[in-house]
């Protein structure tokens, strides 16, 4: 089995080959060597990254300058109510031989130079180190986890400090702030009713404290791996990405999980699946009845897949949960209920109750 990893001869090679219109300094090839990623491979994982980013491959040199730049932009990663699940997704992705992760890669192209879980420095040190690196300017803040809304309530103090305080210091300097996981970007679980805590998004306590920064939400519970390293290489190459109303990147939220399906071929014709072990279910069925949240969720599962583009939810047999919507824990539908296994909406024909702009892109209205 080819593994495809440099070897030493392949050095001037690397270094020299621009035929692509990408030549790497000496700094670059040795650090590529050093993780095995081949030449070949990396501009296979670039030209690839442009293609999930809607890029046209003219931009794949650009992708791999930003990628492996010697000028490192500095990154404040902060969490706050959070289950430490958006940071596992963006350290674990595509692997290659011997544990080396193309996130290494993106990691080392971003100076981290503050994330409590990874830093070394606890106590003391870590908050010197946090106020040392906010009071420099032009950092991009990084965070996940929602926010209690009074500083006061208690909920969450850490250095001796409220959320809401250290999020203020913290975004003074910034010049980009990212909310990564549907806790940041919406609120998440910890808001879900009664939200005992008063949890914010952290785009809501921006307004409350009246912070004007530019803001991206990269919702999900937790975010794509590739969407999350995906964002943050085309800041750093292209800058500001589109957004939609939720100030989502559109290149990844910009379509249904359901327009990109495979069980999408029954959902308005049927069969349908009416349990998780039936046989419509085994055959690749649609799930709407089983409570898929599909048609009304916007993310990029079913295209990009999760586990090295292994599978997606529906794909293993259940339902989308909607958990890169705003209030997707308690959310409900047109008969004002609630729960994962409730069907979006209740009706006949072919759009079974749904609007038709759910899978009609010109057709206006509003979702469920």
């Amino acid at each position: 089995m080819s593994t495809d990893l440099p070897s030493r001869s392949d050095h001037s090679h690397m270094q020299a080959d621009s035929s692509d219109g990408v030549t790497f300094d000496e700094a670059t090839v040795e650090r590529l060597l050093q993780l095995g990623i081949s030449r070949r491979r990396f501009m296979s994982y670039c030209a690839g990254l442009a293609s999930l980013l809607a890029l046209p491959q003219s931009m794949v040199p650009r992708l791999a300058q930003a990628a492996t730049s010697t000028t490192l932009p500095s990154v404040v990663y902060m969490s706050f109510q959070e289950c430490t699940g958006c940071l596992e997704s963006m350290v674990n992705s595509f692997a290659f031989s011997g544990g080396t992760t193309i996130e290494n890669l993106i990691l080392n192209m971003i100076s981290l130079d503050y994330q409590e879980t990874l830093m070394a420095a606890a106590g003391d040190q870590a908050e010197e180190r946090l106020l040392s690196v906010t009071d420099q300017s032009d950092y991009v803040l990084v965070v996940d986890g929602s926010i209690p809304a009074r500083w006061d309530s208690g909920y969450f103090i850490s250095g001796e400090r409220s959320g809401v305080a250290r999020f203020r210091d913290a975004a003074k300097n910034a010049a980009l702030i990212v909310a990564v996981g549907t806790c940041a970007s919406f609120g998440g679980l910890p808001k879900a009713d009664p939200n005992p805590t008063d949890a914010l998004s952290i785009g809501d306590l921006m307004a409350d404290l009246g912070i004007s920064k530019p803001l991206i939400n990269i919702s999900g519970c937790p975010p794509i791996p590739e969407v999350i390293t995906g964002v943050i290489l085309y800041y750093l190459s292209q800058g500001m990405p589109t957004l939609d109303s939720l100030r989502r990147p559109t290149v990844f939220y910009g379509d249904t999980v359901h327009e990109d399906c495979y069980r999408k071929e029954s959902f308005e014709e049927g069969p349908l699946a009416w349990a998780f072990d039936d046989a419509n279910s085994r055959k690749g069925k649609c799930l709407y009845m089983l409570g898929c949240k599909g048609p009304v969720t916007h993310n990029a599962c079913s295209r990009i897949r999760w586990n090295q583009g292994t599978s997606f939810p529906m794909m293993s047999g259940h339902g989308c949960i909607g958990c890169s919507e705003p209030d997707f824990w308690d959310r409900p539908n047109r008969r004002n209920e609630k729960g994962f296994y409730i069907p979006i909406a209740a009706g006949s024909g072919h759009t079974r109750g749904l609007p038709c702009n759910t899978c009609h892109d010109d057709i206006g209205g509003d979702d469920d």
